[in-house]
């Protein structure tokens, strides 16, 4: 079997170790390579195959987080690990001196939010919610590999400074330095106190998956692979990020996704004071890293920069804010929140 799977590699795999007769079609990934295996009745599975270069303990980490997740809030909407024939959580394929491990779950029904156009306030709420309820139920998780070096994690953003160069843009380089010094002289010192666990750490529109047909109807979250333990309060301001307005409120929708998470999980003063910096903190490093990126896989530029463009468009929205009216305007979301 050679390391880069084929289709028909896919379904061998599932048949030889799992006893599953379908047909694979390979889906889009960034690392793993990811396999839709559907039997004759209809049901589908996800096959997913490490990257070689993923260290064994990181792919163990989320098989960890999912096992930890069915045993702690079993209704939570996230994929379920399903065991080889011989009760293996994960499967060791080796070819061409490489290893990779493969791992079969649950395919979760339901369209990426990404996909479908609808947004509302409720349909940000329940988001939350269920980040906020991922995050309860990790609150007590710890594993060896928890804490690997990942890009996206936000606590580490100061290391994206050597980055700025690939920005070819001025103005654009200018705004991204700005908000990297700001991270350095004020985000970053008051991360120090904040409270620290596992999180998923990428609730991005693609792993989101709603309903199409009630789009309100929040079906899942998906896609493990940056979850990291880090600073608390990233975890909800990486996915309010996605929920700002393009126009001059945009923290409104971003607060009802906020309100959900903290309904599940209560954020502390502190964490909300600093999620308007957090979620511009989030923007910046979706520019810095995807014009790095871009630079690096020209073949795949548009896939990665898919993004970029509201990014940048926020990131000068969010400049123009007073970051203490920022902050008060996020407590009262939340006390409103508590209140009921």
């Amino acid at each position: 079997m050679a390391m880069h799977l084929s289709p028909q590699d896919a379904e061998r795999l599932v048949l030889d170790r799992y006893g599953i007769t379908g047909r694979a079609e390979a889906l889009s990934s960034e690392r793993d390579q990811n396999f839709r295996i559907e039997d004759a009745a209809g049901r589908r599975v996800l096959l997913k195959v490490s990257d070689p270069a993923e260290e064994r303990q990181v792919t163990n980490l989320q098989t960890a987080i999912l096992q930890h997740l069915e045993r702690t809030d079993p209704g939570l909407p996230v994929p379920r690990l399903l065991p080889a024939r011989d009760g293996a959580a994960e499967i060791e394929l080796e070819a061409d001196g490489t290893r990779r491990v493969a791992r079969l779950l649950s395919f979760l029904d339901g369209a990426p939010l990404a996909s479908v156009p609808a947004r509302s306030p409720l349909q940000r709420r329940r988001i939350g919610n269920l980040v906020g309820r991922i995050a309860v139920a990790l609150s007590d998780f710890r594993h060896p590999a928890e804490a690997h070096e990942l890009i996206w994690d936000m606590a580490g953003a100061a290391r994206l400074r050597d980055l700025l160069g690939d920005i070819e843009d001025p103005d654009r380089r200018a705004l991204a330095t700005a908000y990297l010094d700001r991270f350095d002289g004020v985000v970053s010192p008051a991360l120090a106190g904040l409270r620290r666990q596992m999180v998923h750490a990428d609730a991005n529109p693609s792993n989101i998956l709603v309903d199409p047909a009630d789009p309100d109807t929040v079906t899942g979250l998906i896609d493990f692979g940056d979850a990291v333990r880090t600073v608390l309060a990233t975890d909800v301001a990486v996915a309010a990020a996605y929920h700002l307005a393009d126009d001059d409120d945009p923290l409104g929708p971003a607060g009802d996704l906020i309100a959900g998470y903290h309904a599940a999980m209560p954020l502390r003063p502190e964490e909300i004071g600093l999620l308007a910096d957090l979620m511009a903190t989030r923007l910046m490093m979706i520019v810095v890293v995807g014009a790095w990126r871009a630079r690096r896989h020209p073949e795949n530029r548009a896939y990665i920069l898919r993004n970029n463009q509201t990014a940048w468009a926020r990131l000068r929205r969010l400049a123009g804010l007073d970051r203490q009216a920022a902050a008060d305007r996020l407590h009262r979301i939340c006390r409103g929140d508590s209140h009921g």
